[in-house]
């Protein structure tokens, strides 16, 4: 089983933007009181709803993606390749699923790594040689075997409920308390502080998500001894996509977060993006290929 060096410049990033979603967060709830608002209700509506995407992301992923569960007679090279990197990883083996479609990608779910599902695309099987296919499913391994789905979603747990705030608090006449007045002052207020959180918290999620697929590619080179392949495959995925038919990447364009390389049909800013540029990738795979050289 490989040792899992981890980044820790990458691990301090993460923490930090953490510490700073919880704060963002914390000072919400806080307001929230202040103003008297009932917030236990939305809070358990949301838990409920976030519980249920967490029990039920596999199910949900698959079913959103037309991906099938494929058996090792089905496809025995992709499970034996899966099986063998689960070893080298320290993992235990998990659904394997197929999406039809010409988008070259790949992806995992599940929220830990006994209830995992790793789904490749026909198009992704068909682009990539063997050595390709390996990093990019090691890739997926990784988000698996660091239990991103679970740490996304419960960092998205106060970004939903501001969200529903925002949505809903006009419809419903607002969630103030005492400190309502009767000029919606207090409903006002809260709807703006909903606003701001929403789209701070969505920020920070989108760099807690990049620097998630950063610590994936790190676990590719550490799992394959070859970060130069995740480097092509990368290559060749991104440069594939310029060819995929339009109507192809907006069928798949809502699993973006999930994929290694989103399906976008327009552009994007870096911000808002839920992964890292194609070039701080390659760098940052560069550099641990330096560090395995030496």
């Amino acid at each position: 089983m490989v040792e899992w060096k981890k980044d820790l410049g990458l691990e301090g990033r993460m923490i930090f933007t953490m510490f700073l979603l919880a704060a963002v967060y914390l000072g919400f709830l806080i307001f929230l009181s202040y103003m008297g608002t009932p917030a236990v209700f939305m809070l358990l509506f949301i838990a409920l709803f976030m519980g249920a995407q967490y029990y039920y992301s596999d199910k949900l992923v698959l079913w959103t993606t037309n991906a099938k569960v494929v058996s090792e007679s089905e496809e025995p090279k992709l499970h034996e390749t899966i099986t063998r990197l689960c070893v080298i990883a320290g993992l235990p083996k998990p659904t394997v699923a197929v999406v039809n479609t010409s988008v070259p990608n790949a992806f995992a779910t599940g929220r830990g790594p006994k209830s995992a599902v790793v789904a490749v695309t026909t198009g992704l099987m068909h682009k990539l040689d063997q050595g390709e296919l390996e990093a990019v499913l090691a890739h997926e391994l990784s988000h698996v075997k660091n239990r991103d789905m679970a740490i996304l979603t419960i960092a998205s747990f106060i970004s939903t409920l501001a969200f529903y705030i925002v949505r809903y608090s006009f419809y419903f006449g607002g969630f103030g308390g005492n400190r309502r007045d009767s000029n919606g002052g207090a409903l006002i207020a809260i709807w703006i502080v909903s606003i701001l959180v929403w789209v701070i918290s969505f920020l920070l999620i989108r760099a807690l998500s990049r620097y998630r697929e950063f610590a994936a590619d790190r676990g590719s080179a550490l799992i394959t001894g070859e970060p130069t392949n995740l480097i092509s495959a990368l290559r060749k995925i991104s440069g594939t996509m310029a060819n995929v038919p339009t109507e192809d990447l907006r069928k798949v364009e809502g699993m973006n977060a999930f994929f290694i390389i989103p399906a976008i049909s327009g552009s994007v800013m870096s911000l808002i993006s839920t992964h890292p540029s194609m070039e701080k990738r390659i760098a940052a795979l560069e550099k641990i290929q330096r560090e395995i050289e030496l």
